[in-house]
């Protein structure tokens, strides 16, 4: 039987699936954060929010890129932990969520900027 991605499945061993499972659930759990980024980033633009249309814009941008990141984010993590699962190795540290942290509360302030302007 032939799982994808090879890449990762032709390593090491078959960890616990404990273990595969919970990665897994990581996973799904920043396709879920990506959508909600790129959700927020659709409904700035779709529904008629009192805010100045630059700012509205940047910050539905901004959300956008964020949502973007993340779904790559997810893939990337999934795989480099998957692969240290089977190479028997220490995790990898998790890379994107400050990045995310950061893109948010700028799309915040960029928000509450254009209420007050």
């Amino acid at each position: 039987m032939t799982r994808f991605p090879r890449s990762v499945y032709r390593r090491g061993d078959e960890p616990d699936a404990r273990f595969s499972l919970a990665n897994e659930r990581t996973f799904l759990a920043w396709v879920r954060t990506s959508l909600a980024l790129l959700a927020a980033g659709v409904a700035l633009e779709a529904l008629e929010v009192p805010i100045s249309p630059g700012f509205r814009l940047a910050a539905a941008l901004v959300f956008v890129a964020l949502g973007v990141l993340a779904a790559v984010q997810s893939w990337v993590g999934w795989l480099r932990t998957e692969a240290a699962l089977r190479e028997n190795r220490a995790l990898p540290a998790p890379t994107g969520g400050l990045v995310i942290v950061i893109g948010v509360v700028a799309a915040v302030i960029l928000l509450a900027l254009g209420f007050l302007l």
